[in-house]
């Protein structure tokens, strides 16, 4: 298989997104008007194993300063960004400046099935690509 571009890898996380590959403190408020709901930390470690590049992190607070959470996106080689999960937040939550964050070595601390999950999704996906397009 040759490399996936990143609309290949980007169309293959979308359509590989559902409750079980979110973080389990968004499942409550997970549905399919709105996939990206608590996928950030998994969508950007899967397109951190295909392109490389800076993990960004950032607070996520509700409108009146509280914390709701926080937000991971990437910086690719080039120093383009994506944020493929960003159209996740609600009116009243407001990401706060990102700061580049180091991916440790191995697995994820946390949600480590919902990223095997998506990372195998998104690998079944662009095989399913790939053959098409033979």
């Amino acid at each position: 298989m040759t490399n996936p571009t990143l609309e290949q890898v980007a169309a293959a996380i979308r359509a590989s997104w559902s409750a079980d590959t979110c973080d389990p403190t968004d499942r409550p408020t997970w549905s399919a008007a709105n996939p990206s709901r608590g996928q950030c930390g998994t969508t950007a470690l899967v397109l951190h194993d295909y392109f490389g590049g800076d993990l960004m992190f950032a607070d996520v607070l509700y409108a009146d300063g509280t914390k709701q959470g926080h937000h991971y996106w990437n910086v690719f080689p080039d120093g383009s960004e994506l944020d493929l999960a960003g159209d996740q937040f609600l009116p009243h939550e407001v990401l706060q400046t990102g700061r580049v964050v180091v991916r440790p070595p191995g697995p994820p601390k946390r949600c480590v099935e919902e990223y095997a999950l998506l990372s195998r999704r998104v690998t079944a996906e662009l095989k399913l690509v790939t053959a098409a397009t033979r």
